[in-house]
């Protein structure tokens, strides 16, 4: 697994934010700027300078099918919402303010990113204010480090700092009755999902911690500090100008760990916690807790 970040350009004024700071109000196009850093090899042989028009199939998160043709594989493996992420694929990213009005974006792959590739950048070139030149160029503050390589060995009871940006959703109950009509209709059996909420005598972060807590048992670990900040939503549109947006709740989580099942622990820091991961939620960090 790689660990990345970017620092963004997004100004220091936001009623005149910098191309960055716009960049940001829509997920799905961050989430398709991050894609690029994943070319095929037929992509990156044949536009070394990322020159051609962007075209999805030629990034796909999953990358044991990068450099098979659209036709030769399922539809939805080239829809980057659909990819698998684990320890041979995909990535989860991550998007945190920083003290200052700085932000910077946190990505963990499976595979080492090419970013000066996904933001067709000119190596060692800079502008006058140490910003990278490049095609997009202009949404970065500073030129990108280069991944840092994770090798990961955990043991149990083990304590962790961490950090989870998440959409907290859950399965409405279905009754045998439901179920069966379903069946019978030959519909496709799946409870949709519902973004979490409270009632009015509860206490939201006390209703989100509790996800967060049931979520834990499966991944590998139990909580043993945690606050529960920054509750509100995240934007995105898939379609030009006019065309309808979504908003997924947001809800961000500090705290301490404890891991009780290292291999599922693992697991859930490749794979990620909860749902909507290629909006920006699900990235689990870590650090020493020493």
């Amino acid at each position: 697994m790689y660990l990345s970040t970017l620092l963004i350009d997004v100004g220091q004024n936001p009623d005149r934010p910098r191309p960055g700071r716009l960049w940001l109000r829509n997920l799905y196009r961050v989430h398709q700027r991050l894609c690029m850093a994943f070319p095929s090899k037929d992509r990156a042989t044949a536009d070394p300078a990322f020159l051609k028009p962007y075209n999805p199939a030629h990034f796909p998160e999953d990358r044991v099918l990068a450099d098979k043709k659209p036709g030769e594989v399922e539809p939805d493996t080239l829809q980057h919402i659909h990819a698998r992420r684990d320890q041979s694929s995909g990535f989860l990213f991550r998007v945190d303010p920083q003290p200052g009005g700085n932000v910077v974006i946190v990505v963990l792959s499976a595979l080492e990113p090419d970013w000066d590739y996904a933001f067709g950048l000119k190596k060692d070139a800079l502008d006058a204010n140490g910003r990278p030149v490049g095609n997009a160029g202009y949404l970065l503050a500073a030129p990108p480090q280069k991944p840092r390589a994770l090798q990961l060995k955990i043991e149990p009871g083990e304590q962790f700092r961490f950090r989870l940006l998440a959409h907290p959703t859950k399965r409405p109950p279905m009754s045998k009755e439901q179920w069966q009509e379903k069946k019978a209709a030959g519909e496709h059996i799946k409870r949709p999902r519902l973004q979490l909420t409270w009632k009015p005598d509860e206490d939201p972060a006390q209703v989100f911690k509790g996800w967060l807590e049931e979520r834990g048992t499966n991944a590998g670990f139990k909580l043993r500090q945690v606050d529960v900040s920054q509750l509100g939503y995240v934007y995105f549109n898939k379609g030009g100008i006019g065309a309808e947006g979504r908003r997924l709740r947001s809800v961000r989580y500090e705290g301490v760990l404890e891991v009780t099942d290292p291999p599922r622990f693992l697991a859930a820091l490749t794979s990620g916690i909860g749902p909507a991961k290629a909006f920006g939620f699900g990235l689990l960090s870590i650090a020493s807790a020493g």
